[in-house]
């Protein structure tokens, strides 16, 4: 494995929830496998007043708060503590970035990084430019010393104008392969190894087309509601906070073509090309093809859930989405005429993200199938939480006759004991240090995303009669959204029944 150079990693809203819950034990961890240079500093930064000292107690305590059930070395989290560093400043102001620059300049001295930085923007979108562009006048931007990388968290713009916009900006101070726009999802072994299910097996490849899958299904479900987020959600939604990004991600890597090698334009270029192929969307077409609901008020295991409209900094006659569903076309000699959905929620029955291949029924049907006529194969790739691949085939049901019963065939990463999967964004933050762009959006990418969704966005803007469905937390959203799988009693795939005990569904 590539071994990274040395370098300062500088985290802008340090003080944040990202920065104690994901990225400082993803370092840990990275330290812990030695995975790091031999000489690093993390640098956080934040308007949020701390010491030297209370901020590397803060990151203590959320390293074991993430790795306290495997027992970290104390020695080794010492040592691990003793590389952050922690500057009080508003970034939004372009005359703390001299401090910044001075307090770079003296590790880099002290440490020997060679002038290698990069820059997490670990902060509201709205200051991607502003951080970018006072890092640019500062002269932190500039790669005569050294490399400087700039990691970006989504959403990248809020639609189409606003991600040419800011794609604009940011190609004025810095080039497009010093940006690493990060999608967590992409960070997930799961994710990555749709490419080693698809083109290092010869038994699934020949059947990955047209010609033997009926239909592809993508969901993300969230079993929470929005929590302390409710301020930026609402003006989010489901649609931007995950279709634009994770689930189109995956309806790339499921859908590309073989890459002509594992380089990362290489592989970009293929997921490009499936964006590109996209069965553009009316909006007339919207109201048939996409569903949204928001959950409402319900009870699970005798516990009161309150509805979206009730929860902390949301608005009480917010129209925001906490749950879309679609269905598209790829139009291209692979994918013509199949079918994808995709769907995701907030306040649904469990957290889980998975795909469906679902394969053609056989020609003729020789067989009874006690669990009803329309069962057929399906390969089901588990993202989260339990990560594996399932393979559910027919078998003949023990005794007379020719019975038919569906059975799994089940992997699990968990029965693998000594193979430890990573967390995503360890591996992301270590690409990142290797100059691996392979996981992270390039610039076309995210805008041929937002260029499909915009009739979308478009259609719920200008027309008021296109409908919001409530439904009860706890459920699999509106019922509506069955509706739209094309088939005499087809329907999603369900890895639960669902759980709220009361509500109807019904329109908002």
């Amino acid at each position: 494995m590539e071994h990274p150079d040395n370098l300062i990693l500088v985290i802008f809203g340090a003080s944040g929830d990202l920065t104690s819950r994901k990225l400082i034990p993803a370092l840990f961890s990275l330290k812990s496998q030695k995975l790091l240079p031999s000489q690093f500093a993390i640098v956080g930064s934040g308007r949020t007043s701390f010491s030297g000292d209370e901020f590397r107690e803060k990151m203590r305590t959320a390293i074991f708060a993430v790795h306290g059930g495997r027992n970290p070395d104390s020695r080794l989290v010492r040592e691990f503590l003793e590389q952050i560093y922690y500057v009080t400043m508003d970034s939004a102001e372009p005359e703390n970035y001299s401090r910044l620059k001075g307090k770079l300049s003296l590790l880099n001295s002290e440490c020997g990084t060679c002038g290698n930085y990069i820059f997490y923007l670990a902060t509201p979108p709205v200051l991607y430019e502003v951080i970018s562009t006072n890092l640019t006048k500062a002269g932190l931007a500039d790669q005569s010393e050294g490399f400087r990388r700039f990691i970006i968290e989504k959403p990248f713009g809020y639609d189409l104008a606003s991600a040419q916009k800011l794609t604009g900006k940011l190609h004025e101070l810095i080039s497009e392969d010093q940006i690493y726009r990060i999608d967590h999802y992409l960070g997930k072994e799961t994710v990555q190894n749709i490419l080693v299910t698809r083109f290092a097996n010869g038994i699934f490849e020949p059947l990955w087309n047209r010609n033997y899958v009926h239909r592809i299904e993508i969901t993300s479900s969230e079993n929470l509601g929005v929590g302390e987020r409710g301020g930026y959600y609402d003006t989010s939604g489901a649609l931007r906070d995950m279709v634009q990004n994770h689930l189109l991600q995956m309806v790339g890597l499921t859908a590309m073509e073989p890459p002509s090698s594992m380089m990362p334009d290489a592989i970009r270029n293929e997921i490009l090309k499936v964006f590109q192929s996209f069965q553009p969307l009316r909006e007339e077409d919207v109201p048939h093809q996409v569903i949204r609901g928001q959950y409402l008020e319900s009870r699970i295991s005798g516990e009161r859930i309150p509805a979206y409209r009730s929860e902390k900094g949301v608005s009480p006659d917010s129209r925001t989405e906490t749950y879309v569903a679609l269905k598209f076309f790829v139009n291209n000699w692979r994918w013509g005429g199949v079918p994808f959905y995709i769907r995701t929620g907030k306040r649904l029955p469990v957290k889980v993200t998975e795909i469906v291949i679902h394969f053609k029924r056989t020609p003729h049907h020789l067989f009874q199938r006690n669990e009803g006529p329309m069962n057929s194969n399906k390969l089901i790739l588990r993202i989260q939480p339990d990560e594996g691949i399932l393979l559910n085939f027919g078998m003949k049901e023990p005794g007379s006759g020719f019975n038919v019963k569906n059975v799994d065939m089940d992997f699990r990463y968990s029965s693998l004991a000594d193979v430890r999967v990573p967390a995503a964004y360890e591996r992301l933050l270590f690409d990142v240090m290797v100059g691996d762009s392979t996981l992270f959006s390039r610039d076309d990418v995210v805008e041929t995303a937002w260029r499909f969704l915009e009739p979308v966005q478009n259609a719920w803007k200008n027309d008021p009669g296109i409908k919001l469905y409530g439904y009860p937390a706890g459920t699999w959203g509106p019922d509506v959204a069955d509706n739209l799988v094309e088939g005499c009693g087809l329907t999603w795939r369900y890895p639960c029944n669902n759980l709220a005990e009361d509500g109807k569904f019904c329109e908002l």
